[in-house]
């Protein structure tokens, strides 16, 4: 069988390779092309174009780049054409994929759709476009299931892919890791600032803030997969301040503590087991525009699952300095760092547990069969 496959970003490409190594298994013939990153492309099949080159975070940006992302559009359509598929799976990144859904159903291709667009935060019009244009929808967070409910479609709760990939990585040696990456032995505070530049410079001058405060304690940032290490050195200047990249999850797994962009980095740091500090700031023009149309009580993954504050939440002008030190300071005691495991084991519970690429793989190729 033939996979198109679109996914947007880092997140996209991580589910994105999971899932098609278990389509591998369900269709040993399996052939994708697939617009994704480098861990898709290490699956096999042809990447048409990676999520790096159209990574426009905030409503600003977007609408600045508006002439891009519609030549981007068209040239998906002739692509998806030339290779014509059995299936279109469109993975996370509504902005674009919902777009091409439109088109896709109305030339009969099947759409399937793997984690779903977050129509529940905001602009749940959008579930008519949805249950139009999309065959079938497989979710990866239980409170999704329940709201599409509510519109009267039918979606699967697959369980989480994170999970798997946490489940699957090679255990970390932290006396190891420490070495390689010249750390000493004073506990870690992983910074986790995103992995948009934007984003990255909104969020990692105030985390660097702190370091003064914390002699007993060394920094380490996470570098994201998409930017260069040239592009953080001009934010580091203490000295207890590390920087490693591409290995967020090795990190996490010898962090004490971590202060995170909100985003899936939240999640995954819960499921390490890390007390954390969420922390947002977009623009100001794609902040005003978004509190007026999302519609939830949290913006972390963490707190929404769990439905209450598990979690502290610092956002737009609450991100400061002396905010971020307050919590900080709370999370780093021992006293308070229990409450963070009791939560975060009952989060993983809630996830339903490992296998859903495989069970969205298995789904997604009996349909195509039928």
């Amino acid at each position: 069988m033939k996979y198109y496959i679109i996914a947007g970003e880092a997140s996209g490409d991580l589910h994105g390779s999971y899932l098609m190594k278990a389509l591998l298994k369900e269709d040993v013939n399996a052939d994708f092309r697939f617009w994704g990153g480098d861990l898709m492309q290490r699956v096999g099949g042809t990447l048409v174009k990676h999520y790096k080159e159209r990574a426009f975070m905030g409503f600003a940006e977007v609408i600045k780049n508006l002439p891009k992302i519609y030549k981007d559009i068209s040239f998906c359509k002739t692509d998806i054409k030339n290779y014509n598929p059995d299936v279109i799976i469109f993975i996370d990144n509504s902005g674009f994929n919902l777009r091409i859904a439109k088109w896709a159903k109305q030339q009969k291709y099947r759409t399937n759709y793997y984690i779903s667009p977050q129509v529940w935060a905001s602009r749940a019009s959008r579930v008519k476009a949805i249950k139009r244009d999309i065959d079938a929808m497989y979710v990866i967070l239980p409170f999704v299931e329940a709201f599409y409910k509510k519109h009267n479609y039918n979606v699967t709760f697959v369980g989480h892919p994170l999970i798997d990939a946490i489940a699957d990585r090679t255990q970390v040696d932290e006396y190891e890791f420490r070495a390689t990456h010249e750390l000493n032995e004073k506990p870690i505070i992983a910074l986790l600032p995103g992995s948009r530049k934007q984003e990255i410079k909104n969020m990692l001058s105030v985390m660097l803030s702190l370091t003064d405060a914390y002699p007993n304690y060394q920094f380490v940032i996470a570098g994201a997969p998409s930017q260069d290490f040239d592009f953080y050195t001009t934010f580091i200047k203490a000295s207890n301040v590390k920087f490693i990249a591409n290995k967020t999850y090795d990190l996490l797994s010898v962090s004490v503590a971590a202060l995170v962009t909100s985003g899936t980095a939240t999640l995954e740091t819960a499921l390490f087991k890390v007390p954390q500090v969420v922390c947002y700031k977009g623009s100001n023009i794609s902040y005003q525009i978004a509190k007026r149309i999302i519609t939830l009580k949290y913006i972390s993954l963490v707190n929404l699952i769990m439905d209450k504050e598990v979690v502290k939440e610092l956002i737009q002008d609450e991100f400061n300095s002396e905010n971020l030190k307050k919590e900080l300071d709370i999370i780093l005691d021992p006293n308070e760092r229990t409450k963070f495991f009791i939560n975060y084991y009952d989060l993983e519970k809630k996830l339903g547990g490992k296998g859903a690429s495989a069970k969205t793989a298995h789904l997604i190729f009996k349909s195509i069969q039928a």
